[in-house]
């Protein structure tokens, strides 16, 4: 890329920055992901006619304690436990 397959003083400083971006995005990929699992429970639960926000509060008050990234998965490989999840949550509104 450029020079900096050439020069060691540009190597080192594409290193240096490619570190930069590494460190910021094991931040930032921690943020996408919870944004993710939402977005796929969101599409889920409104495909049963419940909102996101409705669904969370329902699995709260049943004493659900599974974690968005577990709700994810289940809404997407599981049908029929998510579903199950669902219907106890829309039980307990």
């Amino acid at each position: 890329r450029g020079r900096a397959k050439n020069c060691f003083r540009v190597a080192i400083q594409r290193v240096e920055k490619g570190l930069q971006y590494a460190y910021r995005d094991r931040r930032t990929k921690k943020r996408d992901f919870r944004a993710l699992w939402i977005q796929r429970i969101n599409a889920a639960t409104r495909a049963h006619g419940l909102a996101y926000s409705q669904f969370i509060k329902g699995i709260k008050l049943a004493g659900i304690t599974l974690n968005r990234k577990m709700l994810s998965e289940l809404a997407i490989h599981n049908a029929d436990a998510f579903n199950q999840i669902l219907n106890k949550a829309q039980e307990a509104l």
